[in-house]
């Protein structure tokens, strides 16, 4: 059964089939060579049976299918033909037009050895079947074996017997050459469509963009649902301390229960731009995310402890700085109620000169909250968006208040 399946299973007819594919791609550069090999031989036209002028435009269209391969896409075309039938995995090739001489020299060798060896199987598949036919039913036929076919051979003598078994040897000697010549080229090809070093710094960056494009949306997730999640606790306390106190003070619970809406509702939407990054690989479909424009209703939604100055205007801000400038706030306040526990904050933005400055203080707490070595994500979230943008940002104790202090050039 193992080398019955080895010559006719379903890894070996693929592997044929990528063979013949070759032997039709090799059929443009053929004509070419006979064109140019038969008045050399003083043999016929392009269909002659002229064996050496056969053989001689095989070996002119050789060369013509190696540059041929120089050009961009040789490579992707061999490698999707290579994947499907070559019973090779998947990873073990490399994507996209070859990069550099020797990934380039690497595809031409690889195409013209699947055209040229494709050329010679398909050739013998389209007229070895046929004859092998033939000579097997010889001795079933006394027409054949009259014919010059039988004369030739000499199957119209007393051993026309061997001929059912010379055509069966036949068959079985073409599946054999052909599997054989599948199994070569199966070997041969993540050697010569594998990566190259170029292929290999291309991935790279390609992973290095990606894992950009992860943390950038980790980020704007983080500052978003984790600004809304602490300002509607700290509200939501607040609320709760002031009926469990036997206080009548309902409009401070409506205010409260009002910042608490305010907050969710600007959420949600922030979260359905989010998504939209995901949805869309990294560009919006929403339109820009929230920006220096709604920082009054993101001071509100904080609470009333939360005192916004503004010095300058702010529109004049670049739509990107805007947006970077809402999210930097944004955070603030969220470590601001994780960790002064309703203490007031004071936010300060100045856009008169050609730089953005953002300032939040709020007492130090009478206990030191625990902090992580890496500053946690928040502070580092702060200081990756202000670095990006070329500015600076820094943070902690400053004359008796925790101060965050982040200068961004406009």
């Amino acid at each position: 059964m193992r080398p019955a399946r080895a010559l006719f299973g379903q890894r070996a007819r693929l592997r044929w089939l990528h063979l013949i594919l070759g032997g039709a791609l090799f059929m443009p550069f053929w004509m070419v060579g006979s064109l140019a090999a038969g008045p050399l031989l003083g043999g016929g036209g392009l269909f002659t049976g002229d064996l050496g002028v056969q053989f001689l435009a095989y070996a002119v269209g050789l060369p013509l299918a190696a540059v041929v391969a120089l050009f961009p896409l040789a490579r992707p075309m061999s490698v999707a033909a290579a994947r499907a039938l070559c019973g090779v995995d998947a990873d073990r090739f490399a994507d996209g037009p070859a990069r550099g001489r020797e990934a380039r020299g690497r595809t031409a060798a690889w195409f013209t050895l699947h055209l040229g060896t494709g050329a010679l199987i398909s050739g013998a598949t389209l007229a070895l079947p046929p004859f092998a036919v033939a000579v097997m039913a010889l001795p079933f036929s006394p027409g054949l074996r009259a014919s010059e076919l039988g004369r030739y051979w000499g199957l119209d003598r007393a051993w026309v017997w061997a001929a059912l078994p010379a055509g069966l040897l036949m068959l079985l000697a073409l599946a054999a050459v052909a599997a054989a010549t599948g199994a070569l080229l199966a070997r041969q090809a993540p050697r010569l469509l594998g990566p190259s070093p170029a292929d290999r710094l291309a991935a790279a960056e390609r992973r290095a963009a990606e894992a950009e494009s992860r943390n950038r949306l980790a980020r704007e997730l983080h500052d978003s649902v984790g600004h809304a999640l602490s300002a509607v606790t700290l509200q939501a306390g607040a609320a709760r301390r002031v009926l469990d106190g036997g206080a009548a003070d309902l409009e401070f619970v409506r205010e409260a229960l009002t910042a608490i809406e305010e907050t969710t509702r600007r959420t949600v939407g922030e979260l359905d731009w989010v998504l939209g990054l995901l949805r869309n690989d990294g560009t919006p479909e929403q339109g820009p995310g929230p920006g220096l424009d709604a920082l009054e209703a993101l001071a509100r939604g904080a609470g009333p402890r939360v005192a916004l100055t503004v010095d300058g205007a702010l529109g004049s801000v670049p739509e990107a700085l805007s947006r970077e400038a809402y999210r930097i706030v944004q955070e603030g306040l969220t470590n601001a109620a994780r960790h002064a526990g309703g203490a007031p904050v004071t936010v300060r933005l100045d856009a008169r000169t050609e730089e953005l400055e953002i300032t939040m203080e709020n007492p130090l707490p009478d206990r030191p909250a625990v902090t992580r070595p890496d500053g946690g994500r928040g502070l580092r979230g702060i200081a990756e968006r202000a670095r990006l943008l070329g500015g600076t940002a820094g943070a902690g104790p400053a004359d008796g208040v925790w101060r965050l202090a982040v200068r961004i050039p406009r």
